[in-house]
């Protein structure tokens, strides 16, 4: 079994100097064009500085009609070029490897933010249904995303397939009730995530890192998903992926379809041995993210315990150590490099801010 703090070598070339990875987190700190914030990137910063091996950005939408939230950060338009250089490059100087992680909101998109009416795989909840022109535009603006991504100096994108966006929305059998090729059985419900896929490693090489985030079961805004069907998605889009990240929320309980089962092992023996798998899901002790690598993980993604200890892999390294947990004042998290922005959309999550 390998340690948290071994070096990590992906299938591209790209090594990550441990296994410790800095999880997507929404913070809506970025401005209201998409351009980063100095608030956004001294987050970022922040978790490099207190050792994560790799940092992922928040979820980056690639089209204007995609945008999740106010304050998100994107990568739909060369304008926000600069910002995403600061952000690669700020890392690159700390020893930490960068993901941008690359998204559209679907269903989920803010029309207030956006100003564009929202697409969807069908027409639910007042969006309209995407036209496969739609599609076909969308599946370029990722690969664009993606290529402005490494034109910016970073190391990987991570295509976001999880939490009930856009993706997410296709695979559903749920929230895809279409009759054509991107609807009905999972081979065509897929259609959409592997050609997303397809055009971003044909836009940025092999020598450039990309994976995929997916959601094995029904969580939240997830709905609809299959553990069978998650498992054969990520063994199709593994083809294309250095990597598959599942989010699993609550890592160290097993699946909700197989009570017997941990997600892990499962996704482990569909995907090549090659592509690495990452996890996330409440994890907050050393032990508990050294346990995830023994059922199967590569390496282990840290979120709400990240906000909390931004040293984290520097002193998860000391025997005994026990990270700090919630519930913080918003001086507190803001002492821990986050934004009154940032603290204050903290509040949504339940027990966290005092």
């Amino acid at each position: 079994m390998e340690n948290l703090f071994d070096p990590l070598v992906f299938a591209s070339g790209l090594e990550a100097p441990n296994r410790v990875v800095l999880a997507p987190m929404t913070n809506k700190t970025s401005h209201d064009d998409g351009t980063l914030s100095d608030d956004e990137l001294h987050f970022l910063l922040t978790r490099a500085d207190g050792g994560f091996g790799i940092v992922t950005t928040c979820a980056s939408h690639v089209s204007k009609e995609g945008q999740g939230w106010e304050g998100e950060l994107g990568c739909y338009d060369d304008a926000h070029l600069p910002g995403l250089r600061r952000v690669a490059d700020g890392l690159r100087k700390r020893n930490a490897k960068s993901l941008l992680q690359i998204f559209h909101g679907g269903l989920r998109a803010d029309e207030k933010a956006s100003n564009l009416p929202r697409l969807a795989p069908s027409a639910i909840d007042g969006a309209r249904a995407a036209t496969e022109d739609d599609l076909a535009r969308i599946v370029a603006a990722f690969a664009r995303a993606a290529g402005r991504a490494k034109a910016a100096g970073f190391d990987g994108v991570e295509i976001h397939g999880a939490h009930g966006y856009l993706l997410t929305q296709f695979l559903s059998r749920v929230q895809n009730t279409r009759d054509d090729g991107y609807g009905g059985s999972l081979e065509n419900r897929a259609r959409l995530i592997r050609e997303v896929v397809r055009a971003v490693r044909g836009e940025v090489g092999g020598s450039f890192t990309v994976g995929v985030r997916l959601s094995p079961e029904d969580f939240g805004n997830a709905t609809g998903l299959d553990l069978d069907e998650s498992v054969e998605v990520a063994r199709l889009v593994s083809e294309m992926s250095d990597f598959v990240h599942l989010s699993l929320w609550r890592s160290a309980l097993n699946t909700t379809k197989r009570p017997e089962e941990h997600a892990l092992p499962l996704f482990r023996k569909a995907i090549p041995e090659h592509v690495k798998v990452l996890v996330a899901g409440t994890v907050w002790t050393p032990g508990e993210a050294q346990d995830l690598l023994a059922l199967g993980a590569d390496a282990v993604a840290l979120g709400r315990s990240a906000i909390a200890n931004p040293d984290w892999p520097r002193r998860a390294r000391e025997p005994g150590w026990e990270p700090r947990r919630p519930p913080f004042t918003p001086d507190e998290l803001v002492a821990r490099g986050l934004s009154p922005k940032f603290a204050e959309y903290m509040r949504s999550w339940k027990g966290f801010v005092e």
